[in-house]
């Protein structure tokens, strides 16, 4: 048998006492491919009574936990919430932002106009939150408001506070619990039974100045999260978010990770900020009239896809448990998926029994940087896809060769190690038609530098199954 030079780690060559000598090496125990726990992480807004002050990472496993470490109703509480019923099997964690120092809260209102001429019940909409109370004949617009407000203070989670208008006893004033433009986002709705009762709602408006994403993003820089929900839909927020997964998630760093973002509004809004994104690893899932609020359809998504630890497994039919089913005609149309498709948002839709539902996940990413039109991110599983293949080929190199020689042998030894992942993953169905491909596959010495080794590495990720066509031909 040739000799393979074989090497000791704590067995000395020039030992000279007589004995028998073994040691243990790891280095070939592992011959599978890496486990793929996904990590994820919300950022959202606490508030004062919270028990964990801002910028601290913090596990949680349970609203009630939320709700004590970021204060009941705030936005880090309500995501986790959303998140946590989506996929009650997370690894979660939350980093918590005060508002910022400018900040300035959402207002709206709820006007009853009365008396009621029959008894009945007053229903009020806080977000996805139904309030109900009981109407008797003749209750005037005064009493009605006070009872609506009593009971308002029996839901210490909702995202508002609540209290009658000291100049106008029928009126029932709303304040966001967090300052800064989310509050904006808070829907109100009012209808009752009763005649005689109805009512005129002032939307929540005025809420300003958001914190800055980007210093909670700065505390978790050092540590992996696959996924990131953010509450923050703008194009600052969002930008800052594709910055920091930018710089995690590249050769360097190797802590790779994917962003959501939720939207609820106009199609055309929607279609335009993901054409400001442009990034194959920021997703925003769109539902439009839903009385969930954005930040809890972007926790819910994510959560989601936290659950789904095969890379290559397309997240079409996948149910968002928690999240509101709109109204039939504010629902997307055929042509209104599509566009969504071709633009870079995610749609979703209400499936049977009223759940909602993935269509296709699709990043915001559509042109490259010359404007040209490119598909090579489009699906979230090929860049979920090569993150794994990386992480996998990088480890078996890690574990197979913590120090050595850069000898012909140990360079061969590489390209067999490389090409065993390639098979295994194939295996996985996360690459396939490696045979193909296996001439690609490059181990050579850097012309530059005598110590260092490079490889190309071909990677033919497996596509998802998201189209069927079959012509149907007709004989008689």
């Amino acid at each position: 048998m040739a000799s393979k030079n074989i090497s000791f780690d704590t067995i000395l060559a020039s030992l000279r006492k007589p004995g028998k000598y073994g040691e243990f090496n790891l280095r070939l125990a592992v011959r599978t491919l890496p486990a793929n726990k996904q990590r994820m992480l919300i950022v959202g807004q606490r508030l004062a009574a919270g028990s964990v002050a801002e910028k601290v990472p913090t596990l949680a496993f349970s609203d009630a936990q939320a709700a004590d470490y970021f204060g009941q109703g705030s936005v880090a509480h309500l995501m986790t919430r959303a998140a946590i019923v989506a996929n009650p099997y997370l690894d979660l964690t939350i980093v918590a932002l005060d508002d910022a120092a400018t900040g300035v809260a959402a207002l709206g209102s709820t006007k009853i106009n009365g008396p009621a001429t029959s008894s009945g019940s007053n229903t009020v909409f806080i977000a996805n939150r139904k309030i109900e109370v009981g109407v008797v004949s003749g209750d005037t617009a005064a009493s009605m408001a006070t009872t609506l407000n009593t009971e308002l203070a029996k839901y210490p989670d909702l995202p508002v506070t609540a209290e009658v208008d000291g100049g106008d006893t029928e009126k029932v004033n709303f304040t966001a619990k967090n300052k800064g433009t989310l509050g904006n986002q808070i829907g109100i709705t009012f209808s009752s039974t009763a005649t005689g009762v109805t009512s005129t709602i002032v939307a929540m408006n005025g809420g300003a100045v958001d914190p800055d994403i980007a210093a909670a993003l700065a505390t978790v820089f050092a540590e992996q999260y696959h996924v990131v929900a953010t509450p923050y839909n703008d194009e600052t927020s969002i930008t800052a978010l594709r910055t920091h997964l930018f710089s995690v998630s590249g050769s360097l760093e190797k802590r790779p990770g994917i962003g959501f973002y939720g939207n609820t509004g106009a199609l055309a809004a929607t279609t335009t900020l993901s054409g400001l994104i442009n990034d194959g690893r920021i997703y925003a899932p769109y539902l439009r009239g839903t009385r969930s609020l954005p930040y809890e359809l972007a926790a819910a998504f994510s959560s989601v896809v936290a659950f789904e630890e095969d890379p290559a497994m397309p997240l079409n039919t996948l149910e968002l448990k928690g999240i509101h089913a709109p109204a039939i005609d504010q629902r997307l149309s055929r042509t209104e998926q599509e566009n969504c498709l071709y633009n870079g948002v995610t749609p979703l839709e209400v499936g049977p029994g009223e759940r909602v539902q993935i269509v296709r996940a699709v990043s915001t990413y559509v042109q490259d940087a010359q404007g040209v039109d490119d598909i090579s991110l489009l699906d979230i599983t090929t860049i979920r896809s090569l993150d794994y293949s990386r992480k996998a080929w990088l480890d078996r190199i890690s574990l197979r060769f913590p120090r050595s020689k850069k000898t012909a042998r140990v360079k061969s030894a590489i390209y067999t190690e490389l090409l065993d992942v390639s098979y295994k993953l194939e295996e996985l169905e996360i690459l396939e038609n490696v045979d193909e491909h296996k001439s690609k596959l490059l181990v050579e010495d850097d012309l530059q530098d005598p110590t260092r080794v490079n490889a190309a590495i071909p990677a033919d990720v497996v596509n998802g199954l998201h189209v069927f066509a079959a012509r149907i031909d007709l004989y008689l």
